[in-house]
């Protein structure tokens, strides 16, 4: 038997792409939550700290998707899964929006907290998938 990790091309790319996505809607979500806490000044910085949570939303999902994807062999199937974390983050972060109308700030941060759960689990899925879940460093 050998000791080289089973790896599963399917589980790291769903994985790093889910990692992604829950890493950047929680930037996403956190600039909201910081305009939602600063309503009396949103003429003076409301779009300019949308536009840093959205600009933080497409760098880290599309920089979480490439580095847990690293495993993968084919590096368009990494650029793809960059593009798509990127993209998802934005889109799964704006879902705080309508948060925020019906269940105010504590259901934004519900949703941040939930998106942060989110990432990590699919980060768990992604090293499951890289073939190092649950290898210690200690001698067998």
């Amino acid at each position: 038997m050998s000791d080289e990790p089973v790896k599963d091309p399917l589980a790291l790319g769903l994985g790093s792409l889910a990692a992604g996505v829950g890493f950047g809607a929680a930037c996403m979500t956190a600039s909201q939550i910081a305009l939602s806490l600063n309503q009396q000044r949103f003429e003076l910085l409301g779009y300019y700290v949308l536009t840093a949570g959205l600009i933080a939303a497409v760098g880290v999902g599309g920089a979480v998707g490439w580095y847990r994807s690293f495993s993968l062999d084919n590096i368009w199937q990494r650029g793809v899964i960059a593009v798509l974390a990127a993209v998802g983050s934005i889109l799964i972060g704006f879902l705080a929006a309508p948060l925020d109308r019906f269940f105010g700030i504590l259901g934004m941060i519900v949703w941040l907290l939930l998106n942060v759960a989110f990432g990590m689990l699919a980060t768990r899925w992604a090293l499951r998938g890289k073939g190092e879940a649950g290898r210690g460093t200690g001698t067998p």
